[in-house]
């Protein structure tokens, strides 16, 4: 069946990500890790100026939530099918994320702050592998009042599956319980990302409130051992642990939850049901990799797009493969026209 609109919901951080090529030096100088996403310090506030004067700088709307809504919409070719809300600056930045997210196809309702700029992600790319710093500015500032208001809470209503980065529980953990609890009480599918080791970390207590909400939950396997140490599980067998983490307990109106763990260029991982199944991914060589900015991203809209069109995990972890694939071999999240996915 082919999606309706507004099938789909994003809530999250919409960041412009300031994308560039970067040396071992840059990395050293501002302290970053690679593969690792953070949220800036003081240090790291010079380095988006320095990126920015770079001759290879990329600007690309941004923000883990919207990017896997935007792959999502791309992938199902609907217009409208998807619908995006979160907190942006009133300026120039703005303006490029509300452009960007029309000519994607998406129904952006943002929150516009008068007071911060919108937010931005340093992409330090070295090799191909990434590292991002977020600046949320803006981004931080999404208050519940505005999910509240009728003409967003509509997107609310009209939506049967939600999804929400691990991100945004830094910024507006009321926010996510409105909706998680929302789709309990209303037979919807919600779903969530791990999305990052400090959130696993230091957000813990927001992300236990949520997930007995959580039907789906999605991670890459860095994730899931940090998930699993703070939990003193005592293992870092990623089978194991996606099991562990389906079989957590849920809300009421609840009925299970399906754990969907990727491991880069290693098999993708789901628990359900208390069974685990694992998929290959599309490989590709390393000459062909731009970089993987975005790739986890692009995984899970791509897993959407065939989710909400009521096809079988088998197809959405393969969509979501198709996805990601598709995603590392371009610089950012970007894409082609049109998928070339059946």
């Amino acid at each position: 069946m082919a999606a309706s609109e507004g099938v789909l919901l994003g809530m999250g951080n919409p960041l412009l990500d300031i994308s560039g090529v970067v040396d071992e030096d840059f990395l050293t100088k501002y302290d970053i890790k690679l593969n690792n996403a953070i949220l800036a310090e003081e240090k790291h506030l010079p380095m988006y100026d320095e990126l920015s004067s770079k001759s290879n700088v990329e600007y690309i709307a941004g923000g883990a939530t919207q990017n896997s809504i935007r792959v999502a919409q791309w992938m199902l070719q609907t217009p409208g099918a998807t619908s995006y809300m979160g907190c942006i600056g009133k300026d120039k930045f703005g303006e490029e994320m509300k452009k960007n997210a029309q000519a994607a196809g998406v129904t952006a309702h943002y929150y516009e702050d008068e007071t911060a700029p919108t937010g931005t992600c340093a992409v330090c790319v070295v090799g191909g592998e990434r590292s991002l710093i977020a600046n949320l500015s803006a981004a931080n500032c999404y208050k519940s009042e505005h999910l509240k208001r009728p003409e967003n809470w509509a997107l609310v209503e009209k939506a049967k599956y939600i999804y929400i980065a691990g991100f945004f529980l830094t910024v507006s953990p009321e926010s996510i319980q409105l909706v998680a609890e929302h789709a309990a009480a209303n037979n919807k599918v919600f779903l969530m990302n791990l999305s990052a080791p400090f959130i696993c970390e230091f957000f813990r207590d927001a992300q236990e409130k949520v997930l007995p909400y959580v039907d789906y939950i999605f991670g890459n396997e860095t994730e899931a051992k940090i998930f699993a140490k703070v939990r003193g599980w005592e293992t870092e067998n990623i089978e194991e642990i996606a099991l562990k983490i389906s079989q957590l307990p849920l809300a009421s109106g609840k009925q299970k939850r399906i754990a969907v763990i990727t491991q880069g260029a290693d098999p993708v991982v789901v628990a359900e049901d208390g069974k685990v199944k694992t998929f290959p991914v599309i490989l590709l060589p390393k000459e062909k990799l731009v970089d993987t900015n975005g790739a986890g991203d692009a995984f899970v809209g791509g897993f959407l797009s065939q989710l909400v069109q009521g096809k079988s995990i088998e197809d959405s972890v393969r969509a979501g493969c198709y996805a990601a694939n598709v995603i590392i071999q371009r610089s950012g999240c970007t894409y082609p026209e049109k998928p070339d996915f059946n």
